[in-house]
């Protein structure tokens, strides 16, 4: 139950930060180094959108953490791995989700828009690993 929880927390919340900031990226709102007032309005529109990440961000944060719960019970896979596995299947989610919005495509495109859930999946993972010990023996 604590790794769903970890998902459903710091999925949203690690997921709609980086899609945010990857669509700021990509408009070329940051063509030049960013300064102090442009990455406080870049902290407010995420504390403003909150809500939203977590609306339309929870449920896709707990498939990945289904996906995780079912590696973890695999005896022959190890944590490191299993968190690259889980990495690499929120990529791909995540690049087929929004890879495709806006006119731009890309390498660019394709990796910032896939590190929106490499990021949020990769940590969680990890840190379910770090407070779930191993699972229970019958």
């Amino acid at each position: 139950m604590k790794r769903y929880i970890i998902f459903a927390v710091l999925g949203p919340l690690l997921g709609g930060f980086w899609l945010l900031l990857t669509t700021t990226v990509m408009s070329g709102y940051w063509s030049h180094p960013p300064s102090l007032s442009e990455t406080e309005k870049l902290l407010a529109v995420v504390a403003r959108t909150l809500q939203y990440s977590y609306l339309f961000g929870i449920l896709p944060s707990l498939m990945i953490g289904a996906v995780d719960d079912i590696l973890f019970h695999v005896k022959k896979i190890g944590w490191a791995v299993r968190v690259l596995i889980v990495g690499a299947i929120s990529f791909i989610a995540a690049e087929l989700l929004y890879g495709s919005r806006g006119p731009d495509s890309g390498v660019t495109q394709f990796i910032l828009y896939g590190l929106v859930g490499f990021i949020p999946g990769t940590v969680s993972s990890w840190l379910a690993h770090e407070a779930i010990g191993k699972p229970a023996t019958t």
